[in-house]
């Protein structure tokens, strides 16, 4: 299934060459800025400009070529964000690691990505530890002593830079997917994919006039789907190294921010702030939203109280498909994750490989212009996350099961491996959270299954508590069993302070599912 025809800009310009331009027609102008609490730092279009060449020049002194790798492990900074994008500049891909993963993922990482260079911060120093250690050369960039300071490395102002022409094919980075499933696997990502974000952009009124508040990790995809297309049409980023609701509304407010990107759960936060309503939101266009089920109630609260469009992506880091839902322009569908993108095509599939009729559920698969190369070094990997169709069209498939409307909109219902198998029927765990969020004592709720001698799998549920509320386990059990059919009871539910999430807000159900089984043992 297509979407209906909307023009997008569809020409390959590299990210790095439209930076150059804006710093050309205006050098003065806001790139990048960092929080306060940050430091402060800014950078206009002409000394990212120059700082990028002053990457790409040190690089090409240390004799890294293009397509092949340096990675950075540090908070979100301009510094982080500059040298990004100079190594863009030098054809060298970049491998963004999440400084909370372990030492071993770390390790694993760096390895996978052959990244000749390291750039790091304090908080990462310890995380890191001996990972790469002779073989990676380390360099900070915050000045500690994490390793050789950023400063003694960077080439002068003016050193030459060998001007290297980017290719769409080229490799632009490797986003290592979260680990929720196991290791962490290389996502390449190529130049063309990116270039594609960005005209996709074009649609949501980026300009030199926008501010983009930014508080999740540069080494998200969530991030950089907005990053780079803000940078692309010369607006401003301003990065927050850490979410914090109210520094984030007090920034938004004083800087007259027009675009973000919020996960779920900071958005469902904001809307709890006690003086949420008390800041002025008059000047956001856009906001965003994607990585995590965002519930249609969450939707609709957005929309009443937020000023600007409302946009959710569907999509994974690996590419293939998008659906988008302009939430603002869809009020009665705010259940669904919208229609596919313009050329994006998405079609549902069932346990054989064979597309479903329309109006049944099957699992999402999809095929764009933005899709991965593949996984890093692990070509079966790679394979298994492919479908072809008949006709030998490649598409990504999701893990997601979901069913379209009558009206090209896509609904999903869980994650096919977190569907549980109860006695030979299929239970949807998303059916059973809904429901359980519709009690007044219950602020989040997760369902996994776990192994059963009677029926090969059965449902249990991980529950967070509103304030002051205050309700047996077993109560609200028997309150969900009574409303369900006797397939999809749960077995137990038990009571949790929080429920375990990633960097980006999802809920992590393998630890959950682990933590039943160690706590039954």
């Amino acid at each position: 299934m297509t979407a209906p025809s909307t023009p997008v800009p569809s020409d390959f310009h590299a990210i790095p060459d439209r930076i150059r331009e804006h710093a050309r027609a205006e050098p003065q102008r806001p790139a990048l800025l960092d929080a306060p609490e940050a430091g402060g730092q800014r950078m206009s279009y002409a000394e990212l400009d120059q700082f990028m060449d002053r990457v790409a020049a040190s690089l090409q002194r240390d004799g890294v070529q293009p397509g092949e790798a340096i990675a950075v492990c540090a908070s979100s900074s301009v510094t982080y964000a500059a040298v990004f994008l100079g190594a863009l500049r030098a054809g060298v891909v970049v491998a963004p690691l999440a400084p909370g993963s372990t030492p071993q993922a770390l390790a694993g990482m760096l390895g996978d990505a052959q990244a000749r260079l390291l750039f790091l911060d304090a908080a990462a120093q310890a995380t890191v530890a001996d990972a790469g250690q002779g073989r990676v050369t380390r360099i900070a960039l915050d000045g500690s002593d994490a390793g050789q300071p950023l400063t003694d490395w960077l080439a002068p102002a003016g050193h030459p830079v060998q001007a290297v022409a980017l290719q769409p094919a080229w490799p632009f980075n490797i986003i290592y997917s979260s680990g929720t499933t196991g290791t962490p696997k290389g996502i390449v990502q190529s130049h063309g994919m990116r270039a594609a974000h960005v005209n996709r952009g074009a649609v949501y009124g980026y300009g030199p006039r926008s501010l983009t508040l930014l508080s999740t990790p540069l080494y998200s995809n969530t991030t950089l789907v907005v990053f780079f297309p803000t940078l692309a049409f010369g607006g401003t980023v301003l990065l927050m190294p850490k979410f914090d609701a109210g520094a984030y509304l007090r920034l938004a407010q004083d800087h007259h921010m027009t675009h973000t990107m919020l996960v779920p759960v900071q958005y469902q936060r904001l809307m709890a702030h006690p003086a949420f309503e008390a800041h002025d939101l008059s000047h956001t266009a856009v906001k965003f939203c994607t990585s995590a089920p965002f519930h249609a109630d969450l939707k609709a609260d957005v929309l009443k109280r937020w000023p600007g469009g409302l946009v959710e992506f569907y999509g994974m880091t690996e590419g293939g498909g998008t659906c988008i839902l302009e939430a603002h322009l869809h009020p009665d569908k705010l259940h669904t994750v919208g229609r596919p993108a313009e050329t994006h095509d998405i079609r549902l599939i069932d346990e054989q490989g064979v597309e479903v009729a329309p109006g049944e559920a099957g699992e999402v698969v999809g095929h764009s212009a933005g899709m991965m190369t593949g996984y890093h070094g692990q070509p079966e990997k790679t394979r298994e996350a492919e479908w072809f169709a008949p006709d030998g069209k490649r598409f990504i498939r999701t893990g997601d099961i979901g069913r379209f409307d009558a009206d090209g909109f896509l609904t999903l219902f869980d994650r096919k491996k977190d569907m549980i198998i109860s006695g030979g029927f299929n239970i949807y765990p998303s059916d059973l959270e809904a429901l359980l969020r519709e009690h007044p004592a219950v602020a989040e709720a997760a369902v996994v299954g776990v192994p059963s001698v009677a029926w090969g799998e059965t449902p249990v549920a991980f529950v967070v508590a509103r304030p002051g509320q205050a309700l047996a386990a077993d109560a609200l059990r028997d309150w969900l069993n009574a409303r369900v059919g006797k397939t999809q009871r749960l077995s137990d539910l038990t009571w949790v302070d929080e429920l375990p999430r990633s960097a980006i807000g999802k809920v992590l159900k393998r630890e959950l599912r682990d933590a039943y089984g160690a706590a039954a043992a």
